[in-house]
């Protein structure tokens, strides 16, 4: 069954749809939350565009506020910033604070990167930086768990980060995927997920980053500049993959719990089904 907008439609009752002005049916918007004057939700934003969402960019840093309840959103992605889950301003307070709106309505989050440090502080877990000093500037390898491999097939053996601080998996969530640095790498609790890498940086993006934020890659475990450019030529086709992937399973085919034959437990059905 298809959507009139040639989108595969959704039994879930999670995502409603409507009719545009030109008569076919578009997508309910995204909630995105950015942390800087400059910042775009890149790739992610350009991919979330193709399935129709249309996009509600909110920046909490400035004053805009975030919704009392994501009924009239598909779901709300948090992106990173230059500050930590750990400041005291209020906007930071107020943002990881907000996300009990779609914990409690068990609606679509993500968070990338401090998204992914502020939920996983929400849930009362440690976010810190490396006890050697170390961070991940530029392509880094992760391994994808089974419950991960469940979830979407497709994972990058590398992705893109820019962080130097990472977070305990918060008790109560499945780890999803691993690092050697920063242990963990992307993680879930039903609807709302958190990774710490950048699959939205695109390449101009990249040559923002390196540029203006140059001094990073001087920290210990931070690669040189070349080294960005040159992993980006290798893995970035497989991050982009993925991407694809996931952001049409997080918002469309929600996680069906599975149970075993023996009764015992359940598993996380494919979010991303190949």
């Amino acid at each position: 069954m298809l959507r009139r907008d040639g989108d595969r439609a959704t039994d879930s009752g999670l995502s409603s749809f409507g009719p545009t002005t030109c008569g076919r049916f578009t997508a309910l918007p995204v909630l995105i939350i950015l942390h800087g004057p400059m910042s775009t939700p890149g790739r992610v934003g350009n991919a979330l565009r193709a399935m129709n969402h249309p996009l509600d960019i909110r920046r909490p840093v400035f004053g805009d506020p975030l919704p009392d309840t994501l009924e009239h959103h598909a779901g709300a992605i948090m992106f990173g910033g230059p500050m930590s889950a750990n400041d005291t301003e209020d906007f930071i307070r107020r943002e990881i604070d907000w996300l009990a709106v779609p914990l409690q309505e068990k609606r679509p989050y993500l968070g990338i990167c401090l998204g992914a440090q502020m939920l996983a502080k929400h849930l009362g877990a440690t976010v810190a930086p490396h006890p050697e000093g170390r961070a991940e500037i530029g392509y880094y390898p992760i391994r994808p768990t089974e419950a991960g491999r469940s979830i979407c097939s497709r994972w990058p053996d590398h992705v893109y980060h820019w962080h130097r601080e990472g977070f305990d998996l918060p008790a109560g969530t499945e780890l999803l995927a691993e690092g050697d640095d920063f242990p963990v790498q992307a993680f879930h609790t039903e609807r709302c997920f958190g990774i710490q890498f950048h699959p939205d940086v695109t390449h101009a993006m990249m040559h923002r980053w390196t540029t203006r934020g140059h001094e990073r890659m001087s920290l210990p475990g931070a690669r040189e500049r070349a080294e960005h450019f040159a992993g980006r030529m290798v893995h970035d086709h497989s991050e982009r993959v993925w991407l694809s992937a996931f952001l049409d399973g997080w918002l469309h085919r929600p996680p069906r719990v599975q149970t075993p034959a023996n009764g015992s437990g359940g598993s996380i059905a494919s979010l991303a089904a190949e």
